[in-house]
């Protein structure tokens, strides 16, 4: 092993009860699980900040070109099993454990998610920084220090109720605090126009106030310990922390207020952006990262290179994790021409070779755009700045098309409605030098659907990075029995070349293997069985299939989908009692947003129908419906390894990717799926007869849609659909409040079902009927299963990363070593 840290002699049992002694001050007699859980920490850490400081004297002495991935979310997990795995110290920590009357296992359950992110967008930037530690590349994540992340989800009577996931309460061994690189950042106030002696016309804004940005830094533990990079996050400050004139004369609320303003900057995770307030608090979130970054950064830069802008392109690239860093292009600006005073044309190109862009979404209300009013407002000078940009950008489209206004209102950074907008989409392929899709499917309909313009303008600029998972935390670490065996057949090297997957194919017929394979499958089901027990109360028989949907909550993503199919499985259960069907288990766990209400709804419905089904005598035997409260990683790294189905059902040209059916493939689940986001990879992968798919493709929904999409046509004639969508009117699932759920139906009949879910019904219904038949054939399913894990190679975040490397960062791997 290669690693910046020695471990052959390393005594952890002495280091855990040195910390448990000097750090915590308390003894191991009286220990609680916490105390420990923070002694252990401590140990690893002495070895991770050690592996920190070599990594960034190394990077400081080359001078090394790094990648600064800036991103609204880095949804991490735990860390301590991570760190483990990465230095490759498990056994010995536990071992030390033991011989102290501690159970591993039972002190990492206290240590909490880190609450930074929500689904795909957050864990696959947390899968990235992985990867990029792993193969030595110099990294840098930035984000925000949230002090409250998205929600802490608790259900009661089956509702979604929100509560701060306060993750931070008790510290966090993990992070560090820097306050020596705090920023200040300015917002609101005016610009004045000034002349210098020369004629040039100069810009200075007067802000209306000031915020610090404290960081944090998250070391970020490559795999073999080669690198240690960071993550840092920042923590939102009033610049002045108390008025003691106004306390003094009894204003002891308002002497507070500055302080309280500022510091909801980086209190919680996409505020509710319905009402006007919480748009202008995530905009200003936006800005705050990114120029607190972009100093960071230019901070870094001077230090070797002074005023000399010339190498910064070769040493700084900006990867902007979907449009909510945008803003930073504007800043980079301002500060190139404001406060650099470089002439515009110089600034331009350094900016446009700086950022790159990766395009996570065809949704419209996922290409984020702002009131142009809200953004003179907040930031006056960055709007002034956006208008300039898109005056040059405009007479380049007229150059391309030479009076064709059509086409300029579709490419314009600023939309003309009936409030002016700035579309930050258009902002991000404008200034930047690479723009990718995260899928191949996704990135041709970027370029075909969402951006062919742009396609055609910059020839080249769009391409392609098929997302990817690191299978060190989702293989490694949340499933060691089948990683054990994984290494016994092909190697222990796997976690690096994932692409050695494919020596288990060779096994995948193999009678012994499948058995060892599916016993495996079958203690993750026990396990987690006895976890949803203790969580739910709800009894499951593991023999059952066990059939997972497990990501964010959205209508494209068709939870509702899979729960008409459970309703329709029902009714036919009630009907026929005999009816020929596998015992199965469908196991959800979502958050939605809390402004969305019909996702909420959806949420209601699934504990609704559960509740009925779960205490029905007639079909319990054959049927169960879980919903698991609070998804997270942590929760995700449980439910993964026990997957026997994986559903992916998300509308075709909907999903831009998807990595959660990367991660439950590679751990051995079947998917049933439509030929979506990275499906459509997967199935090329793992072969037509080791997936399930289903439903309408992009061009038949587009066709659809052509002809004239009319839902009530399938309710009309399905008497199934007619029927479990009436169900919904009823107060069979919710006695006592009829109508409870009828916005479900609503929105799947004069709502238009926008999703298609009545449309891909009976799809996905007969290929859930393939699914039964299929399980029931051990051998069958067993070669399945294996196959999926063995041909998944391709979805790894290393090979995603060095894609990243070789088309757009253009970076050189620096190997730390020892000095």
């Amino acid at each position: 092993m290669k690693t910046t840290v020695e471990f052959e002699k390393y005594d952890f049992k002495q280091a855990i009860i040195r910390h448990l002694h000097s750090t915590l001050g308390t003894d191991e007699n009286k220990a609680n699980n916490h105390a420990w859980w923070k002694a252990t920490c401590a140990a690893i850490n002495e070895h991770v900040l050690e592996g920190l400081r070599k990594t960034q004297k190394k990077h400081y002495i080359n001078d090394t070109r790094a990648v600064h991935y800036f991103s609204a979310e880095f949804l991490m997990g735990r860390l301590l099993s991570n760190n483990m795995q990465n230095f490759g110290v498990f056994d010995d920590v536990r071992d030390a454990l033991k011989a102290l009357g501690v159970e591993l296992s039972d002190i990492m359950e206290e240590e909490p998610d880190m609450a930074l992110g929500n689904g795909g967008l957050g864990r696959l930037a947390a899968c990235y920084i992985d990867s990029l530690a792993t193969l030595n590349f110099p990294a840098i994540g930035y984000g925000i220090h949230y002090e409250n992340g998205l929600f802490r989800q608790e259900i009661r009577n089956g509702k979604q109720i929100e509560r701060p996931d306060a993750w931070r309460d008790y510290g966090n061994p993990w992070e560090i605090c820097r306050p020596e690189s705090i920023q200040e950042i300015s917002l609101y106030g005016y610009v004045e126009t000034k002349y210098g002696e020369n004629g040039r016309i100069q810009k200075e804004w007067h802000p209306g106030s000031i915020v610090k940005g404290l960081p944090w830094d998250i070391p970020v533990v490559g795999y073999e310990g080669g690198s240690v990079n960071v993550l840092r996050l920042w923590q939102s400050q009033s610049s002045d922390h108390f008025n003691w004139d106004v306390f003094n004369s009894g204003g002891y609320v308002d002497a507070q207020r500055e302080n309280v303003q500022a510091e909801t900057i980086s209190k919680v995770l996409y505020p509710n952006d319905d009402t006007e307030a919480g748009k202008e608090l995530r905009l200003i979130q936006q800005y705050f990262f990114c120029a607190c970054s972009l100093k960071d950064i230019i901070r870094r830069y001077k230090r070797a290179h002074g005023d000399d802008w010339s190498r910064f392109t070769e040493q700084v690239v900006i990867q902007l994790n979907d449009t909510h860093p945008a803003i930073a292009i504007p800043e980079l600006m301002r500060i190139l021409v404001d406060r650099a005073e470089l002439d515009w044309e110089k600034a331009w190109d350094i900016c446009t070779h700086t950022f790159a862009y990766t395009n996570h979404t065809l949704l419209p209300e996922a290409l984020e755009k702002w009131p142009a009013r809200m953004i003179q407002k907040i930031l006056p000078r960055h709007l002034e700045i956006i208008y300039e940009i898109n005056h040059r950008f405009m007479q380049e489209v007229e150059a391309k098309w030479p009076g064709n206004n059509d086409i300029k209102a579709k490419l314009s950074i600023i939309e003309e409605s009936s409030e002016k907008m700035v579309r930050m989409g258009n902002l991000s392929v404008i200034g930047s030098f690479a723009v990718n899709g995260v899928a191949e499917l996704h990135s041709k309909l970027v370029k075909e659907n969402l951006f062919p313009e742009f396609n055609e303008l910059y020839p080249g600029r769009l391409m392609n990075v098929t997302n990817g998972i690191t299978p060190r935390r989702w293989l490694k670490t949340c499933n060691p029995a089948l990683s054990e065996l994984v290494s016994d057949k092909i190697g222990k090297d796997w976690p690096l070349y994932l692409d050695k997957l494919q020596g288990l194919a060779k096994y995948a017929e193999q009678k012994i293997f499948q058995k060892q394979f599916m016993q495996i499958k079958h203690k993750n089901k026990v396990a987690l069985a006895k976890e949803i027990q203790a969580l739910t109360g709800i009894k499951l028989d593991t023999n059952a299939i066990f059939d997972i949907q497990i990501k964010r909550l959205h209508e494209y993503k068709r939870q509702h989908l899979n729960l008409l199919h459970i309703m329709a499985l029902y009714r036919r259960l009630l009907e026929n009692p005999d009816y020929d069907m596998h015992p199965r288990v469908f196991i959800f766990a979502a958050k939605a947003a809390p402004g969305y209400k019909l996702a909420k709804d959806i949420i209601l419905a699934i504990n609704k129908v559960a509740e009925t089904i779960n205490s029905d005598p007639r079909v319990n035997k054959k049927l169960k419906v879980v919903f698991m409260p609070n998804y997270r990683v942590s929760q995700a790294e449980k439910l993964i390894p026990a997957a026997d189905v994986s559903e992916q059902i998300s509308t075709a040209g909907k999903e831009a990717s998807g990595t959660g059916n990367m991660k439950l493939a590679l751990n051995g689940a079947v998917t049933i799926g439509t030929l979506d986001g990275a499906n459509v990879e997967i199935a090329e992968e793992v072969g037509d007869e080791n997936i399930f798919i289903f439903g309408l493709t992009i061009d038949d929904v587009s066709t659809l849609w052509d002809k004239g999409y009319n839902p009530y046509d399938i309710y009309d004639k399905n008497k199934e659909v007619k029927a479990v969508l009436d169900w919904l009117e009823t107060d069979y699932f919710t006695p006592g409040e009829p109508g409870a759920l009828l916005s479900i139906k609503h929105s799947l009949l004069e709502g238009g079902d926008p999703y298609l879910v009545l449309a891909d019904f009976e799809s996905y219904s007969s290929a859930q009927k393939e699914v039964d038949l299929a399980y029931r054939d051990k051998q069958k399913w067993a070669k399945m299963a294996i196959l999926n894990t063995a041909k998944v190679g391709k979805f790894t975040s290393d090979r995603s990363i060095k894609d990243y490397v070789d088309r757009i960062w253009k970076l050189e791997p620096c190997i730390t070593g020892h000095d």
